[in-house]
């Protein structure tokens, strides 16, 4: 133990650093977010998918019928992070959701800034915030947020 007198202790940070290629799927996929764009792929039963999948998930046929859908959806389902942890994407409470977005038949995570859970619901509609400075990478969208409901 580390409090016995004597005893040595060392820091140990396991951790297995890599670069990954994205391939051309999720390389257009990330090349849309730069420019403010969602794309999704159709599936050969005619699904839109976003994210965007190389290969058909029923037919494993490979896919390449792109399809632009709408920067908002709605919320299937979500889980309340009451504190966020250092690498989450907001640095106070959130939910991470699945949204399907306008034009799409699957849902994607990520991120849903409603300010406190009595604000998150099934079924409530979210629009994408923008991160001002785009890259080309998943945080391009910083997070979604609440649609105004009129």
């Amino acid at each position: 133990m580390s409090d016995a007198p004597g005893a040595l202790t060392a820091p140990h940070v396991l951790e297995y650093p890599y670069t990954r290629s994205v391939g051309p799927v999720l390389g257009r996929f990330f090349a849309g977010l730069r420019e403010r764009r969602i794309e999704g792929i159709r599936s050969r039963s005619g699904r839109v998918l976003v994210p965007p999948q190389e290969y058909d998930p029923e037919t494993a046929e490979t896919l390449d019928d792109w399809v632009t859908v709408g920067d908002a959806g709605v919320v299937t389902t979500w889980a309340w992070v009451g504190e966020p942890r250092r690498n989450h994407p907001l640095d106070h409470a959130f939910a991470f959701a699945l949204i399907r977005l306008d034009g799409a038949d699957s849902a994607m995570l990520h991120a849903v800034d409603a300010i406190d859970e009595p604000r998150m619901s099934t079924g409530m509609r979210v629009r994408a915030r923008w991160r001002d400075e785009t890259q080309g990478d998943i945080h391009d969208i910083v997070c979604f947020e609440p649609e105004a409901r009129s």
